[in-house]
């Protein structure tokens, strides 16, 4: 099989490899469709993601395929079938697994992270963390449940009513789930600021969000006109120091940050301490996506969610070492590796 492989910072090669074979608990999986994850960019510029990284490692967490071998001891799959793949895997005995709080695990592994992923032609998944993509749901759509299980876990954490206002920060594909998980709730007004019109086009697609241009309209001095002085809700989908000390500016009283971006490690975000007391606001951290995989599903097959429109950057494996140096420098929104027989 072909396999995209990190071999190092900022080092990534095609390889021909013979495919794995399933463990008893796994299923082998013909890779359909795998996304590039801002984490995916993170780990290959040598920065740290959801765990750490050996080398060599095939990357690739979000992922969707089709099975083609059953491990000796899985129960309920056959080959043939169609599978999307939460790739997060608990260890179920450290404090944080033993109090619901799985995903904060101390001994966190992941598919595409910790062992190989989906930018190969094939890929072993534990068939627990496997689960079957309704017919209405293409393999480009299973991949990217992966992320808008992670968006379901952020927004898990504040206080949602219809009728609250809200701004995101960003609209990469993150940024554009955001923004329509808060319409499909009822949230109004929901702003997104990007500066890239190309972005902004995508927004306005979206019914109930309005894209604004923060070239052009200083978001500060006209949130601060709403009721409670700024917004109800604040989600940062760009991981950048200023931007997350933008949301901070931009929360009115009682109102909810939600830090979704993720940030290098060096970064430090400066707000005043005293805004945050004065206005009683909520800060709010999110990390990967626990137990969300199953209601991300059923979002995207009924229709209120889309997915699979905004990917801009179709790609073949063959053409993905290439594009991970260049993909910053493309804007891209969404970019997708796709196989094809």
């Amino acid at each position: 099989m072909l396999a995209a492989v990190l071999t190092g910072v900022c080092n990534m090669s095609l390889q021909e490899r013979e495919p794995p074979r399933p463990g008893p608990q796994e299923l082998l999986l013909r890779v359909r469709a795998c996304g590039i994850c801002g984490t995916d960019q993170h780990l290959y510029h040598g920065h740290p993601g959801s765990a750490a990284v050996q080398y060599p490692r095939v990357l690739g967490h979000e992922l969707a395929g089709e099975v083609v071998a059953v491990g000796e001891a899985v129960h309920g799959w056959r080959c043939g079938e169609r599978v999307t793949v939460d790739p997060n895997l608990f260890c179920g005995h450290c404090r944080y697994c033993r109090s619901g709080r799985a995903h904060l695990c101390d001994h966190l592994q992941a598919v595409g992270v910790t062992r190989d992923g989906g930018f190969a032609e094939y890929c072993t998944v534990p068939a627990s963390h496997c689960y079957r993509l309704p017919d209405n749901l293409s393999y480009t759509d299973g991949a990217l449940l992966e992320p808008l299980g992670c968006c379901l876990h952020g927004l898990e954490q504040l206080h949602l009513a219809p009728g609250q206002s809200a701004v995101v920060l960003g609209a990469g594909f993150i940024g554009l789930l955001m923004a329509q998980l808060l319409c499909w709730q009822g949230l109004d007004p929901v702003w997104v600021s990007d500066p890239a019109p190309s972005k902004r086009a995508l927004v306005a697609s979206i019914p109930g969000a309005v894209a604004v241009d923060p070239q052009v309209v200083s978001l500060t001095a006209t949130v601060s006109q709403w009721p409670g002085g700024g917004a109800d809700v604040v989600v940062e989908c760009v991981g950048r120091a200023e931007t997350m000390q933008q949301a901070v500016e931009l929360a009115g009283k009682g109102g909810q940050v939600l830090l979704f971006g993720v940030a290098p490690p060096e970064a430090q975000a400066m707000f005043s301490p005293f805004r945050v007391f004065a206005r009683e606001l909520t800060l709010h951290g999110s990390f990967i996506n626990p137990y969300t995989h199953p209601r991300a599903m059923a979002l995207a097959a009924s229709g209120r969610i889309h997915l699979s429109r905004w990917v801009s950057h179709p790609l073949t494996l063959t053409e993905l070492p290439h594009a991970m140096d260049r993909l910053p420098a493309w804007q891209a929104v969404k970019a997708m590796v796709t196989f094809t027989d």
